[in-house]
């Protein structure tokens, strides 16, 4: 490989924050590293997003108990991504709760994302010696699904395709807020190398619909006010947009992966160039979007094999 992911170099540690977003509902955040969320109920804890493995759990952990000493018995994963969900065991939870399309993409090609994530994200990956294996949910649902911490109402809905088939968001009524996973983030690059881009814009605009007051993304700070909310929301989808729409443009026109590669570059590098994993999600995002020009409407699985065979092609 002439050149590295840039993901693969990024060996810095990054400063977590950890930030009450609503009333006993937290953002663990991490300098553009997968978020978790926080949820406590009356008399147990929610966990949303397991964090690549039980090591990093063990930090959201040591943040769960500087506020409360009630047992986490629910972790809820937004979608399969191995940084997502392969420290699901630290946490002891009674249930770990997935979509069903989520769960059958673990069954698909959990093994080969875990694999390709692997030599990907080497700094996530530290002690990777304790993960005991694929993270399988023990409760699954269809469309929505309502969890009670006690009389505190948490509702798990999938609104549309986004950064996955799968993804599913949490809302909380009781203080209008929402954990959504990958599908927003906030000054970090969206990874669209399972996405749908033709679906993500109306999945966001559900998401809006709620008119929610706070929102813990998937990666970057914290959303707290409509005003944050809402401009990191139209910026999701102006990244979205502004990667799809030059690579299918090249498509259009039978150009190659290096010509839509260029062409995504010349729109997205003066607008997002600065953003958390940018250069580590553009080849992704790049196949990604001209394969769905061309009509690919399933992601292609991702190797560690292919991760080399694009890059490759992406370096002409």
């Amino acid at each position: 490989m002439a050149k590295a992911f840039a993901s693969q170099g990024d060996m810095t540690e990054k400063k977590i924050t950890f930030d009450e977003i609503g009333e006993g509902l937290y953002a663990f955040t991490a300098e553009g590293d997968p978020n978790s969320g926080v949820i406590i109920g009356d008399d147990s804890v929610m966990i949303i997003e397991a964090q690549a493995t039980p090591r990093l759990a063990n930090k959201v952990i040591e943040c769960v108990r500087s506020v409360t000493d009630k047992p986490i018995t629910h972790v809820v994963l937004t979608h399969y991504h191995a940084v997502r969900v392969l420290g699901a065991s630290a946490f002891g939870a009674q249930q770990v709760i997935m979509g069903d399309t989520a769960r059958a993409m673990v069954v698909e090609r959990g093994q080969e994302d875990w694999d390709s994530e692997f030599q990907r994200f080497p700094r996530l990956f530290e002690g990777h010696e304790s993960i005991p294996g694929l993270t399988w949910p023990t409760t699954t649902f269809s469309e929505d699904m309502t969890v009670y911490l006690g009389n505190r109402r948490v509702d798990l809905m999938h609104l549309g395709r986004a950064h996955t088939a799968g993804d599913i968001v949490i809302h909380v009524p009781d203080q209008n807020v929402m954990f959504t996973g990958d599908i927003v983030e906030y000054h970090s690059a969206c990874y669209c190398g399972d996405g749908h881009f033709g679906d993500w814009g109306n999945t966001l605009d559900n998401i809006k619909a709620f008119e929610v007051d706070a929102i813990a993304p998937g990666r970057g700070d914290a959303l707290v006010g409509k005003e944050m909310v809402n401009a990191a929301i139209e910026n999701t989808r102006d990244f979205v947009e502004s990667t799809y729409r030059p690579a299918a443009k090249v498509a259009a026109r039978n150009g190659t992966l290096k010509e839509a590669w260029d062409a995504v570059r010349a729109e997205c590098d003066p607008k997002f160039a600065d953003y958390a994993i940018y250069e580590h999600c553009l080849p992704f995002n790049v196949a990604r979007a001209y394969d769905e020009a061309r009509g690919i409407d399933t992601p292609r699985i991702w190797t560690a094999q292919r991760d080399l065979e694009m890059w490759e092609a992406l370096q002409g």
